[in-house]
This record gives structure tokens, sequence and C-alpha cells, in this order.
């Protein structure tokens, strides 16, 4: 079947909008029937119709899987697919002064917001379901409490965080740091893309004013609980069978750049004792990375590389690496980088190449707020069908939900994805799971706004 699409294993497919819920009037106050939402909720999509809509976008014909880069046609599209569903639903919509998107059941002025969601973007040639399903599932979510005919006291809000994967300007989590205040606004006009184009520049021609973006705790201040949900990006919930499962922390993990300067020098007429190649040095770095990962019991990735002068008959100048490294806890992760450049310096002084070591990027460990996280598992528990607790998990994945947990309550539910693959084509979840998701995230977001 097409990359993409949920699995045809029988069972319910998406949930189907119906009877009309009712919003809050103001914080606290009673619940107040929003007028004409009986033929707006009738005309809103399921979770498969979405998906199916959706799924298009952005998808690279030759290698099946999605090029949605922050500010790029493609990720306009996207945009517009949410603002789309958030009016057809009536909701209240807008887009913050850093692009990320926002759809309001309720007063968008009031606190103590439950807030769900995620991102649209990919990374290249990526998969469908990281980052998507959670924004589609929080709809089609709303759509099931508005079936079931729930009074909501407390505001409900769904969120599409912009350039959370960080493909085009080499940061993630863009969006959700720039709100949180985790990304400096000088840090942020800096930003480029492969090409050169700043980040300012890319929002101003997708038609936003960069001249906004920053801080925005106000915003945040609103968020009495955020959830998100989220494609699991390994296989733990396959091996234990679970379809759904709650987060417990996210590990430390960041990026560093190594930059290894030799000489170019003619290919062909260089001999090898002569050359200070700086490739032979950067791949012996990539199987130390490996091997300290190994020793460790940590995560080492060497996965994108620029080489200068980038000729097939010269010796480099330049080769740039960029290290992903994630751990369970901090002193491993501090234990398998300093392993990785020290062999790296190694390797250096022998060759004769000069190395410099950046870490562009870091994100410590984020233990999800444990009172929501069991608030999340006795609401599971009770709705559940499975006689026994939802499994709770770690992830080496970075999410929005992370970057928010310095400033709001946040919680995560992973789906089952039963190849363990992700950032791939091949990342998949069948149509029983991603309908087991948005039963369990209608259940939770019920339990927290609707009580």
């Amino acid at each position: 079947m097409p990359s993409g699409t949920p699995g045809t294993t029988p069972g319910r497919s998406g949930t189907t909008p119906g009877t009309p819920g009712t919003t809050p009037g103001r914080p606290g106050g009673e619940p107040v029937t929003s007028p004409g939402a009986r033929e707006r909720w009738r005309a809103g999509d399921s979770f498969l119709s979405m998906w199916r809509e959706l799924a298009p976008v952005g998808r690279h014909a030759d290698s099946g899987g999605y090029r949605r880069y922050a500010w790029s046609p493609a990720d306009l599209d996207c945009r517009a697919w949410f603002r789309a569903q958030a009016e057809a639903r009536g909701l209240a919509y807008e887009t913050d002064r850093n692009g990320n998107q926002w759809a309001w059941l309720g007063d968008p002025l009031a606190g103590d917001t439950v807030v769900t969601g995620s991102h649209l973007d990919s990374v290249p040639d990526g998969g469908a379901f990281d980052g998507p399903l959670g924004v589609v599932s929080s709809f089609a979510a709303l759509d099931e409490l508005h079936r079931r005919g729930v009074e909501f006291t407390r505001p409900l809000a769904i969120t599409n965080f912009g350039d959370e994967e960080g493909a085009r300007f080499g940061l993630a989590c863009v969006g959700s740091r720039l709100a949180a205040g985790q990304l400096a606004v000088a840090d942020a006009h800096r930003l480029r893309d492969g090409d050169g184009t700043t980040l300012p520049a890319a929002m101003e021609a997708a038609g936003y004013d960069p001249g906004t973006i920053g801080p925005d705790p106000e915003r945040l201040a609103r968020i009495g609980a955020f959830v998100e949900l989220h494609v699991e990006q390994g296989r733990a919930l396959d091996l234990t069978g679970d379809p759904v499962g709650i987060a417990s922390a996210i590990w430390p993990h960041g990026r560093w750049r190594f930059d290894f300067r030799g000489e170019a020098n003619h290919a062909g007429t260089t001999r090898l004792a002569d050359r200070r190649d700086p490739m032979l040095t950067y791949a012996e770095t990539v199987l130390a990375a490996r091997r300290e990962a190994e020793l460790t019991g940590a995560l080492a990735t060497f996965g994108k590389i620029a080489v200068e002068p980038n000729g097939v008959n010269a010796i480099p100048s330049l080769v740039r690496g960029w290290l992903d490294s994630r751990a369970a806890d901090q002193a491993t992760l501090d234990a398998v980088v300093a392993g990785i450049e020290r062999a790296a310096r190694e390797y250096a002084e022998r060759a004769g190449i000069d190395l410099d070591v950046v870490r562009e990027s870091f994100t410590p460990v984020v233990a999800f707020e444990h009172a929501l996280r069991d608030e999340l598992g006795k609401i599971l528990e009770t709705s559940g069908d499975t006689g026994r607790p939802l499994p709770v998990l770690g992830t080496g994945a970075g999410h929005d939900a992370g970057i928010l947990s310095a400033s709001a309550p946040t919680a995560m539910l992973f789906v089952r994805n039963p190849t363990g693959i992700s950032h791939s084509p091949a990342e998949h979840a069948t149509e029983d799971d991603c309908t087991a998701g948005v039963g369990a995230l209608a259940d939770v977001l019920e339990g927290l706004a609707c009580s």
C-alpha cells in the first residue's frame, strides 16, 4: 500500500463527527452551547478523510517520503489545511508571533486551557506520521467529543508548531523554542538554510512578519495542560502488544558540528603519504562514534556531511559532519560525546588535520510532569479495553512537548509503530492503532477539559 496511508487491518475506521458539544463562555463559567454548532460539526471530517486529504501534500514522487520544510510551499499548503480544518469546525483561528498556528474552542484569552496538537513539517524524505498524526488526531478527537455530546468546562485549543524538525535551518523546535524564550531573537535571525536564506527572509517570503518573533509568555500562560500525541519512534509498544502508551521522559540530546580541515589537492597526482585528507579523519570519527555509543548504551549518529571543494577528483580541504547523540541520562550523554571528541582529536593530530567542535543545540532530560502523567494513566486505565495500565516509556526523540514543559504541564501519548522505523517513508501505523490513538486522546481531553 502507498506510504502514509494507515493500514487496512479490519476494525473501526476514523471517528465520525456528530452531535455538537458546548463551549465555555468564560473561564470557570457555565458551559454555553455554541450557536450553529450542529451544522458545523456535521460537516467535520473523520480521521481517515482528513488523513487522505493531507497525505499528498509535500510528498516526493520518487522517494515516497515527505519534504515539508519550514516556510516552503508544501509547508504553506499544510498550514492552509490546518486553517481550513479549524474554520470548518467554527474554531477561532490565529497565527502567533512566531508563526505557530492555533485553533481555539472557547475563550482564547482565558487561562487553564487544555491544548493538544503537534507539527506538520518533516525531515527530508520523512514519513507521513511524525507530526501530522498528532495534528489530525487532535481534530478527530475533538469531533469524537462532540459526537459524545460532552460539555466543556475548560477552553480547548489545537496547535501546529512551526519548524519542529529543523530540516531547513538546522535547529529543531524553532517555533516552540521562540515562544518559550529558549531561542534568542538574534540567534533566530542568524539561522540560514543550505541556500543561504535566513529564517526572517523565508518567513517574509511566505507572507509572515519576522519582526514579531520572540518570547510569547502571555500565550503560554494560558496553557493549563499540553498533551501531544505522536507516533512512537521505536518498537517498544510493538514488543508489549499495546496500541497506545504514555511518555515518561525525553532523553537528553544534542547536535554537535565537527569541522575537519585539511589541504585540498589533486586526487590523481598527490601521493598518499603527502596528503592531509580530512575525509579519512572524519571516517575514523564516525566509526569511533559507533564504538562509544555501544560502550555506553547511548545513541550517536553522523547523519549529515558537507564537503569542500566537493569534487570527484579533489582531496577535500574541509569535511564538516554533524553528530546527533542521545542517552537515557546526562552523565551518559556527556561521556559518549566526550569519548567521540577525544577520539576525533587523536585521529586529527596524527593526520595533521585541524579540528573544531561546536555544540549547535542541546536539550536536557525532560521528565514530563508526574501529576499530569499519572492523571492520563488513570483516565486511560478507566476507559481502556485491555484490562491493564498503559505502558509508560521514555523516548530519545525531541518534541515540542519537551520544549513547553518548562512553561506548562505537558504530557505525551504514543501510538504503536510496528516497523519501529521513523524519519523514513517506512514509518507506519495501522488504521486500528490510529483509531485507538484518537480514542485515547479524546478520553484524555474529556477527562481534562470536561470535568
